[in-house]
């Protein structure tokens, strides 16, 4: 069990951190999913390894143990939307740090409840905003189950939804003006070819010399 006080570490860091493809591909990561750290990929990524390893046990199993274990790897994978219920170990070991990542409260609220970018979202999960079920939730890495997804919504104190609809209604006005501006540039790109007939008849003026 270990001591308490000493707990063990639930993420490793990649054998290679200073690799520049590995670095652009951590950035990206973190800007789709809005992570504060690379830590939390990190995470992710350590805890994929751990499913990934049960399964390849799995198959290293004899047939009757494999029955009876395989089935509960699968449920607990399927009960929180990585796998489908008719999946099998194969599509465990395609899994994706990403699949994982998809799962967090701060991405389900960010694709359901129309925030701009996964950092609202996430601002919003960590100030006591956003409800799953009947309870509070201020966890973003925290793993909404596919029974949960649905319930995901505001608190009924918050004021951001109101804030999300202004920002919409006051979005398609600040648009109108912006596109407006190249149709009153047009005139002015017209003035040279007017100039155009003066400069014609300076040059067929014939010579006085």
């Amino acid at each position: 069990m270990g001591d308490p006080k000493y707990p063990r570490k639930v993420w490793r860091k990649p054998k290679r951190p200073l690799n520049y493809e590995l670095k652009m591909d951590e950035l990206q990561t973190l800007g789709t999913f809005g992570l504060r750290t690379k830590r939390e990929l990190w995470k992710a990524h350590t805890e994929l390894s751990r499913v990934r390893q049960q399964a390849r046990s799995l198959l290293a199993l004899t047939q009757k143990v494999r029955a009876e274990k395989e089935p509960i790897l699968l449920k607990s994978l399927s009960r929180i939307g990585l796998i489908s219920d008719n999946a099998t170990l194969d599509d465990v070991l395609n899994l994706k740090p990403t699949d994982l990542l998809a799962r967090r409260l701060q991405t389900i609220v960010s694709n359901k409840l129309g925030f701009k970018t996964p950092y609202q979202a996430r601002q919003a999960v960590i100030h006591g905003h956003i409800m799953v079920g009947d309870r509070k939730v201020d966890i973003p890495s925290y793993t909404v189950t596919v029974a949960e997804e649905d319930s995901v919504h505001f608190s009924p104190e918050s004021k951001i939804p109101e804030m999300l609809e202004k920002a919409k209604a006051e979005a398609p006005a600040e648009a109108a003006p912006a596109e407006a501006a190249p149709a009153e540039a047009a005139p002015a790109e017209a003035a040279p070819a007017e100039a155009a007939p003066a400069e014609a008849a300076k040059e067929d003026k014939p010579s006085t010399d």
